[in-house]
């Protein structure tokens, strides 16, 4: 399927699943001024993960930022959250108002270049609020997102902008698997904001 580019998608899913491109949703001062300050301010940190039993640390840096302290595993590697910042709350307020829900926490990801990517996965950890709203927004470069079916092996395919917002929620998790192929042709960074819900 081709890449969206409007400004506004409702659905780019087919079926078995809800996730809504937003489009940009923050203008151009708001973009400078929000990325300026993530890269200022979030304490990021190379990610880790257990792939196969292999111990891996990735070029990408992360960071988790709660409402608490409380603690998040994936990838068998345990998170324990930093209480979000004034500029992370302004943003959540944003984020909130846009998609009509509510979030407690936020996964950071800083691709340093094209270069460096995510493989195909869902989001389906315990402790995520079933079904819930998880809430993408891209700063800096645009990056290709993409869907696959994990039945029929159907891909769908968006270009995330800068200032964007994607929702995915529904049965997206049960049913798709997402990740952000790796490219040469982007040489400049995208901080990437998941806002999400934990159920403790």
């Amino acid at each position: 399927m081709d890449l969206f580019n409007t400004s506004l998608i409702n659905n780019i899913l087919p079926f078995d699943g809800i996730t809504n491109y937003h489009g940009k949703i923050l203008n151009s001062q708001q973009c400078a001024f929000f990325y300026e300050a993530f890269m200022r301010t979030i304490n990021w940190k190379n990610d880790e993960a257990f792939i196969f039993g292999k111990h891996i640390i990735t070029k990408r840096k992360v960071a988790w930022y709660g409402e608490s302290e409380f603690s998040y595993t994936y990838s068998k590697v345990t998170k324990t959250a930093t209480l979000f910042t004034e500029e992370l709350l302004n943003l959540k307020k944003i984020i909130e108002k846009e998609s009509n829900a509510t979030y407690n926490s936020c996964l950071l990801n800083l691709y340093h270049t094209g270069e460096e990517g995510m493989a195909w996965h869902s989001d389906g950890e315990k402790m995520l609020k079933k079904n819930g709203e998880i809430a993408s927004v891209t700063l800096g470069a645009a990056r290709k997102f993409s869907f696959k079916h994990k039945e029929t092996k159907q891909k769908v395919d968006v270009l995330l902008e800068n200032g964007s917002l994607l929702v995915m929620k529904d049965t997206t998790q049960t049913h798709w698997l997402h990740r952000l192929p790796p490219t040469k042709k982007v040489n400049s960074p995208r901080i990437n904001l998941t806002f999400r819900t934990i159920e403790l």
